[in-house]
């Protein structure tokens, strides 16, 4: 049966702002300061088109607010935020998909795949976005990731109290003898500065090579003492771990354990040769990153953030598995995963995950504690970042939730006490830029869009803390 589409919230019919050609103008005084900062301080992507023109609805999905309870001026204004957002050209193309009680809200796309990235021709053609553009999940990769661990614990095969030593002997020397696959999951191995020669592109198929290089490294802190990051270390040694137990490469066992039982299309380590051109290219945007912040992501990632785009961007890259950061899917399909967790581990009739083995990964390992690499206060499950009661990265009051960021403005996360799942995948990758109050606006407006349904924050909340 068809869902009734709503009105007023599928096109920008009706808005003021409707009618423009895409760009950013906020007023004289805006417009001159923006055009002087534009060619000195920001990289932007080129708007080429009307913002209708490069908008991509699902047909006969998004239904009524009303259905589910949710308030449609607030999605309305959502999505003027992500407008707004888009013709500031800080990001080729913007993907969004939102749920609420199992209901589609959003599922929409808007902007380019390819051709108006900062250093593609002027000529270049013009590969529109669409609803089913798979994107490069970037750090919202490990909550898949994890999970997979977690499976693994939950057939005991794995420990999270397990030393990683005792499946990987090789890694337990130059102080790494005590570290747990617990302190991997909740950032605390000590493992946060990665390696530059791990980024390299030739040495990512082979984890092997990798491996050797993390074996020979020294925790930066005591195991378990400080809570820093880990940006990419620990996806390496979760694949080492899997297939030390399993006999199976990680990818096997995503595709037997979470794609299969999904039916997804993506929702995989990178892609197929011959998919590298449907995947949304990826472009650095925003004004360059000064010190001392600039040091500290080349310190978290191995290398800074132009060269982590050039690096997403490339064949190689998506042509292996790099667990923590490369995971490939659609916002449709990423929504579909999270509502898997927050529907106590089912996808329709088939059960992926125990809900015991899901509150056990949200639930708090941290308390809102100081992050050693990132230098700001985070609270973090078993592989998930968590939100707070007051302000936090998933809305207002938004103590349930759990997700993730990836570089640098995806987001992705469940509210089991708004019944909601969100996937919004960016493909540019500023990091600072004064646009970046658009994206927190859409962000604060789905969630208060979703009251918080007392039933379900006493029926389904998945986690304890």
């Amino acid at each position: 049966m068809r869902q009734k589409r709503r009105p007023g919230l599928h096109t920008n019919a009706g808005h003021a702002w409707a009618s423009k050609t895409v760009g950013f103008d906020s007023g004289p005084l805006f417009r001159q300061t923006h055009e002087q900062m534009d060619f000195r301080l920001y990289t932007r992507c080129p708007i080429k088109a009307p913002v209708e023109a490069v908008t991509s609805i699902r047909p006969d999905t998004e239904i009524d607010p009303g259905e589910v309870g949710a308030d449609a001026d607030e999605l309305n204004a959502a999505w003027h935020a992500i407008t707004r957002l888009y013709a500031s050209g800080m990001h080729p193309a913007i993907s969004l998909c939102v749920r609420r009680r199992g209901k589609t809200l959003f599922d929409r796309a808007i902007g380019h795949v390819s051709g108006t990235l900062p250093d593609d021709p002027a000529d270049a053609p013009l590969v529109p976005v669409s609803f089913d553009t798979p994107f490069c999940l970037a750090s919202a990769s490990k909550p898949i990731t994890a999970m997979l661990i977690h499976k693994l614990v939950e057939r005991e095969l794995l420990g999270l109290d397990d030393r990683v030593a005792d499946h990987l002997p090789d890694f337990g020397q130059h102080g790494k003898e005590t570290i747990t696959i617990r302190h991997l999951l909740t950032h605390r191995a000590g493992l946060a500065i990665t390696p530059k020669s791990t980024m390299d592109l030739e040495l990512l198929a082979q984890p092997d090579k990798i491996l050797e290089l993390l074996y020979a490294e020294t925790p930066a802190w005591t195991p378990g003492r400080h809570m820093g990051y880990h940006a990419l270390t620990s996806g390496f040694l979760f694949a080492a771990l899997i297939q030390s137990v399993t006999g199976k490469t990680i990818d096997q066992v995503l595709d037997e354990e979470i794609r299969q039982p999904m039916a997804t299309r993506w929702l995989r380590y990178g892609a197929a040769r011959e998919d590298h051109g449907l995947v949304a290219r990826n472009a650095f945007t925003g004004a360059p990153v000064p010190p001392p912040f600039s040091l500290l992501v080349e310190r978290a990632l191995g290398l800074d953030v132009p060269g982590a785009v050039r690096l997403m961007n490339d064949p190689r890259f998506l042509s292996t598995a790099v667990p923590s950061a490369n995971i490939v899917a659609t916002a449709e399909e990423t929504v579909r995963f999270f509502e898997v967790l927050r529907n106590g581990g089912y996808a329709g009739r088939t059960q992926i995950f125990k809900r015991e083995t899901i509150r056990e990964a949200v639930a708090n390992q941290s308390g809102m504690e100081p992050d050693a690499t990132l230098l700001l206060p985070f609270r973090y499950g078993m592989g998930f970042m968590l939100g707070g009661e007051y302000a936090s990265l998933f809305g207002l009051r938004a103590r349930h939730a759990f997700g993730h960021i990836g570089l640098t403005n995806t987001l992705c996360w469940a509210d089991p006490d708004r019944d909601l799942s969100v996937a919004l995948l960016t493909s540019g990758k500023p990091v600072l830029y004064p646009e970046f109050v658009s994206f927190a606006e859409a962000v604060f407006r789905i969630a208060g869009a979703c009251p918080r349904d007392s039933a379900s924050a006493s029926d389904s909340n998945l986690s304890p803390n």
